[in-house]
């Protein structure tokens, strides 16, 4: 199985025996991120820096001119990533004789939201999540698109995966983020996803659920889990909270929006791309599911990208449903594993991993994420990919 790893710009430029290293490990590929959130990361070995602090949302090159006199538009990255951070980049890794892919991370940005408020998820409370752009919305939609078109197709690059493509919710990893004290369970959180802004009020009004009462049903149906009440899981549990006719128009709404916006986009990157270009979505087999592994139906999303990376932190449990649903062509189901162990990666159970993700339709490997994780992770990396 082809084998690639997670990497930023700043775990290579300034480091002369990045790629070196990033190849040592036997990967073939690596996924290269061109369009990041904002984040906080750890540079082990690098020898002018062990913090990188990207304060926010940016592309990680210089913006063309498609977004002259548009109000939503991608932001420059700041001195974490200057110029053409992207370029040198992957001109450092392509002498290595590594295949470069970009890593896109499309609707999940706190800077858009907080400049822009009107374009983020409201939940039925009210609140805004300014992490969240509404996916929903024609403007925002538009410029997920050709932020996809731009930062996907970047000079080099044989291929792109495209993070964060449908809708995102209360999962999010925020500064000092202190939203764990109840816990809401699977159903919880769908509930807490729902979005409220106008477009989607009108949306919920053309599947024949009033918004208003919806709203209300919504927060009704969380009462009890506020209170401590046992979690719910799964889609039942969506239908005992809310009902089965809300929870139905809810779904059917969101999944048209999410569908169509992931047909238009991979659709864009394709008519700019070079023939032969890869086009991957990080993906979750569960429709309603939300976050960086949107959820989407496998057979659908199969017959419209050229594979899906899947997320594997726990084990590769979610990839049948992608091996099942593959149609007649060839398609690409990548398995996500973590191998930085002080964030939950398994880095010693990869060997087990691979061979689990192959009997359950596997074709590729994904690791997260070689400049972050320590020598020690890197060296059992390193014989596990051996050993493949």
């Amino acid at each position: 199985m082809k084998a690639s790893t997670f990497v930023y710009p700043w775990d290579v430029n300034g480091d002369p025996g990045a790629p070196a290293r990033i190849a040592s490990l036997g990967v073939e590929q690596v996924t290269l991120a061109a369009a990041y959130h904002s984040t906080r990361a750890l540079t082990p070995r690098h020898p002018r820096h062990r913090i990188v602090t990207a304060e926010h949302a940016a592309v990680l090159y210089a913006p063309d001119t498609r977004w002259e006199g548009r109000t939503l538009r991608p932001y420059p990255a700041g001195p974490w990533a200057p110029g053409d951070a992207f370029a040198e980049a992957a001109e450092a890794l392509s002498g290595a004789g590594l295949e470069i892919h970009t890593w896109v991370v499309l609707a999940h940005n706190s800077r858009l939201g907080a400049e822009h408020p009107a374009t983020s998820v409201v939940n039925a409370y009210g609140d805004r999540y300014p992490w969240a752009p509404c996916i929903a919305q024609p403007d925002t939609r538009a410029y997920l698109t050709d932020l996809a078109v731009e930062a996907a197709v970047r000079p080099g690059a044989a291929g792109t995966e495209l993070e964060s493509l449908g809708w995102y919710g209360l999962q999010h990893l925020h500064a000092h983020d202190k939203t764990g004290g109840v816990p809401l369970g699977d159903a919880g959180m769908y509930l807490m996803a729902l979005c409220f802004c106008a477009v989607c009020r009108a949306g919920y009004a053309g599947q024949g659920a009033d918004p208003d009462a919806l709203a209300a049903a919504v927060r009704q149906a969380l009462d009890p889990l506020w209170k401590g009440a046992a979690e719910d899981e799964g889609w039942p549990g969506v239908e005992k909270l809310l009902g089965e006719t809300y929870a139905t128009a809810t779904r059917a709404w969101r999944d048209e929006t999410a569908r169509t916006l992931q047909e238009a986009t991979v659709n864009a990157v394709r008519a700019a791309a070079p023939e032969g270009f890869q086009i991957l979505l990080h993906a979750d087999p569960v429709t309603y599911h939300v976050g960086a592994n949107p959820g989407v139906d496998p057979a659908h999303i199969l017959s419209v990208a050229d594979g899906v990376v899947v997320p594997c932190a726990g084990g590769p449990e979610l990839l049948p449903p992608f091996s099942l649903g593959r149609t007649g062509r060839e398609a690409v189901v990548a398995a996500n594993f973590g191998i930085v162990s002080a964030m939950g990666g398994r880095p010693g159970d990869l060997a087990d991993d691979f061979t689990r993700a192959r009997a359950l339709g596997a074709t590729e490997i994904r690791l997260y994420h070689a400049g972050l994780a320590s020598d020690a992770d890197l060296e059992v990396t390193r014989g596990a990919l051996a050993g493949r």
